[in-house]
């Protein structure tokens, strides 16, 4: 999880500076880019020459030593961060944090970046206890900041207890756990709309037009949609696949008009839209409310068009990411490009169902998948929960790079 980040190790000053390098050391060799911030008092435990040749980048202790003149540096550093990390954090730089001091280049990053901050204290068992210290770092808690606890034991200054700078392996370890459940719930705070399996279109009582789908990979991606953090809303045909979660509403529907009716209702408090149904493009003009009776000869039934729920989702789209599935024996990608721009989409997952393993009712699928902007990616064959979580994912960066 910190692989190919751009990490700035911000080093206050204490005598723990010198777990930092170590650090600096295991957060390079698994392959993050690593930028060291100094205090003043922090090169006086540790030379910042130190730093840098362990991080391989320059080290930054000036706030006002601008190398480049095209870029302000302390706000340059804290745009380029993803991770930055305070280790160790002196009851100094805490209170600084806490209280919006910026009066050297750490703390100005620290004001500066967006980036998820982990700050891991290390102090005297007293000044850990002080209620100013435990104020502070109270007020950053409540900010998003994220801390990691001292370990206890002997102190350098000759006291036992609380306060020692976690073991650096143990402090990247954290970091990884957060950042690998940060990402597993990329969908927090969405509210996403799915509709799955067939339709159903009744001739009489016993018979019925239906399709091929199972469902399968309409419920797979309400269900990862679900634990990515969305509160998921289910429009279902009539399937045989189960599924229970806390975030997801399900609602039953069977015909091609009912589907229409229920995705139109929660379409407006929706952020994420996925039509994965297949659903029924024709239905019989006139149903019969007794059994027919067979007859000699040819039977015709008269059909007629049901209403295109993908078009009308993407004549009132506002700030909604709409995503359409095109099901396709021939030229799948020229037939779903047209689908993307003809029904004003904002991606299409495109599959060939003619392609092993691809098609319905089976539990693996292969599908392309091609944004407004023309990106198209490739999902080669794999199980359908996995390509969701990969429909989801590129979902996800999409809408991100809208908003930005």
């Amino acid at each position: 999880m910190v692989h190919s980040k751009n990490i700035v190790l911000g080093v206050s000053g204490g005598i723990a500076a010198y777990k930092a390098c170590s650090l600096a050391s295991k957060l390079t060799q698994k392959g993050a880019n690593v930028k060291v911030v100094m205090t003043d008092n922090a090169t006086k435990f540790v030379a910042p020459l130190t730093f840098q040749a362990l991080s391989r980048n320059p080290v930054f202790t000036d706030t006002f030593d601008e190398k480049d003149p095209t870029k302000i540096a302390h706000i340059d550093v804290a745009d380029w961060a993803d991770i930055v990390i305070l280790a160790p954090a002196t009851a100094n730089i805490i209170g600084k944090l806490a209280n919006g001091i910026a009066d050297d280049m750490l703390s100005t990053i620290l004001l500066a970046t967006q980036a998820a901050v982990y700050i891991a204290p290390a102090m005297n068992v007293h000044m850990y206890a002080h209620p100013a210290v435990i104020k502070n770092m109270q007020t950053l808690v409540d900010w998003g900041y994220h801390f990691i606890e001292p370990g206890a034991g002997y102190l350098a200054c000759g006291y036992v207890g609380k306060g020692r700078l976690e073991e650096p392996a143990t402090i990247i370890e954290t970091i990884e756990a957060h950042q690998q459940q940060k990402e597993n719930l990329f969908l927090t705070g969405k509210h996403v709309l799915v509709s799955a399996g067939p339709t159903q279109e009744k001739i009489d009582p016993v018979r019925y037009f239906t399709n091929r789908s199972s469902g399968k990979m309409g419920f797979a991606l309400a269900e990862v949609a679900a634990n990515a953090g969305a509160s998921v809303t289910l429009v279902a045909g009539p399937s045989q696949v189960q599924i229970q979660h806390a975030q997801i509403t399900k609602i039953d529907v069977t015909t091609a008009e009912e589907m229409y009716e229920s995705m139109l209702e929660h379409f407006g408090a929706s952020d994420i839209i996925i039509k994965a149904a297949a659903v029924a493009d024709y239905r019989p003009a006139v149903t019969y409310e007794q059994k027919m009776k067979k007859q000699a000869g040819p039977l015709q039934i008269h059909m007629e068009r049901t209403r295109d729920i993908l078009q009308a989702l993407g004549e009132q789209k506002a700030q909604q990411f709409l995503v359409g599935f095109a099901a396709e024996t021939e030229r799948p990608i020229e037939n779903g490009r047209k689908k993307l721009e003809r029904k004003n989409l904002d991606a299409i997952v495109i599959n060939d169902i003619s392609a092993d393993g691809a098609g319905f009712a089976g539990d693996t699928n292969a599908v392309t998948y091609l944004n407004k902007r023309g990106k198209t990616e490739t999902l080669g064959l794999n199980t359908k929960q996995e390509i969701a979580r990969q429909i989801l994912q590129l979902i996800h960066e999409d809408v991100e790079a809208q908003r930005s």
